[in-house]
């Protein structure tokens, strides 16, 4: 099966879309399907072995969070996607070159699967300070791209429930996996865990962007119980303002890999703060790890939490009840542990071969109801046909 993977963001990029997309292309050619990624040009030079071949197209920095690249409008876009000769045609997190992506696939008359994974209307409602006009907007352009699709994804029951709710069709839940052999407790570090906790202090752990719609800062009332310390791991736009926030905490920046894995496992509580994850990845990197996590009572968290099971789940935005369910555990390290063993058993078993076989089932399912079988290809226009894109190919303008 030939695939053609449109996505708004691609490693080096390091965030939920970017590793789902990464994780779905390395799952495609392990099966032996031939997938090709669409993606934004980053801002310096790629140096990593891509799974299959990828090609940049132009982008810019998003004005105020330049680690978020946009792509710019494309005139070769449909010639790529013609190019590849494919099956079907995924959409990761459409919005901007997602919604080109759509265009064109509806042109070429192409089966297409959209996987809704980033509350672009939540972000749009932030950013404005509750304006509600962004949000509007932002709803219409997601109406309008996955009303067009043959079947649209949702990582989370509600997720899911935000998609139908707001008139979107032919929704189905599909999770994420995760590795749980890379985020395992045998990855624990007391070495690691004396160097960040010289005092034998209770080790909170935060992992993702340091960005406004993540409220990291509604840590400051953790950060300042006694025996507790705080370590946040990640980058972003409010690295500045959140070191000034939270003073006794211990920022390490984006760590990956081997060492992501250390610190994670090294952690005594995970504590996620931000309000809009459609799913929330790192939490469940942390359950993997053996770690009780603490997370919104919202969204995807809903899904992975057990209240009182796996972890606590608190009011939303609410750093004082943050603060008081990381006391509770940070006092008790038999809750902890208890609360470890049981999140590591829910997810173990949530492979990226489990999910990315669901998702090989999604494509056969949208390209039957169209009648193609796989390798079926519709002619492609004269002026849109060409060979299949070399990988790290940047697309002209």
């Amino acid at each position: 099966m030939r695939v053609v993977l449109v996505t708004e963001s691609f490693p080096p990029d390091v965030n939920g879309v970017a590793h789902s997309v990464l994780r779905t292309a390395e799952h495609l050619v392990r099966r032996g399907h031939e997938p090709l990624v669409i993606a934004p040009a980053p801002a310096a030079p790629v140096g990593a072995l891509d799974p299959c071949p990828v090609v940049r197209v132009p982008a810019m920095p998003l004005p105020g969070y330049p680690q978020v690249r946009i792509a710019l409008p494309s005139r070769k876009l449909e010639q790529l996607i013609a190019g590849h000769r494919p099956d079907v045609v995924h959409l990761a997190s459409p919005f901007l070159l997602g919604s080109r992506g759509m265009a064109a696939a509806e042109r070429l008359g192409l089966p297409t699967v959209a996987v809704y994974q980033t509350d672009i209307a939540g972000y749009a409602r932030a950013y404005r300070a509750g304006s509600a006009l962004g949000e509007a907007a932002a709803w219409r352009r997601l109406r309008t791209v996955h009303c067009a699709a043959d079947l649209t994804l949702a990582p989370s029951t509600p997720a899911l429930q935000d998609l139908t709710a707001h008139g979107i069709p032919r929704v189905h839940l599909w999770r994420r996996g995760v590795d749980s052999a890379r985020f395992h407790p045998r990855h624990r570090d007391e070495a690691l865990r004396r160097a960040l906790a010289p005092g034998g202090e209770v080790l909170v752990g935060y992992v993702g962007r340091l960005a406004p719609e993540k409220r990291v800062d509604l840590l400051a009332e953790t950060a300042a119980l006694p025996g507790v310390r705080v370590v946040v791991i990640g980058d972003g736009p409010s690295d500045h303002s959140l070191r000034q926030a939270l003073p006794g905490a211990v920022f390490l920046g984006r760590r990956t890999g081997d060492e992501l894995a250390a610190l994670y496992a090294s952690l005594d509580v995970f504590a996620h703060t931000g309000p809009m994850e459609t799913f929330c990845q790192t939490i469940q990197e942390a359950m993997a790890s053996g770690v009780p996590v603490v997370g919104p009572a919202v969204g995807g968290p809903l899904d992975l939490i057990g209240h009182r099971r796996t972890g606590l789940l608190v009011p939303a935005r609410d750093g004082a009840a943050l603060a008081r369910a990381v006391g509770e555990l940070a006092a008790d390290p038999q809750v902890r542990a208890r609360f470890g063993v049981a999140g590591r058993t829910d997810v173990e078993a949530r492979t990226w071969e489990s999910v990315g076989d669901e998702l090989i089932d999604h494509y056969h399912r949208v390209m039957a109801r169209r009648g193609r079988g796989v390798g079926v290809v519709t002619a492609v226009p004269a002026a849109v046909s060409g060979p299949a894109a070399a990988p790290d190919t940047v697309a002209a303008a």
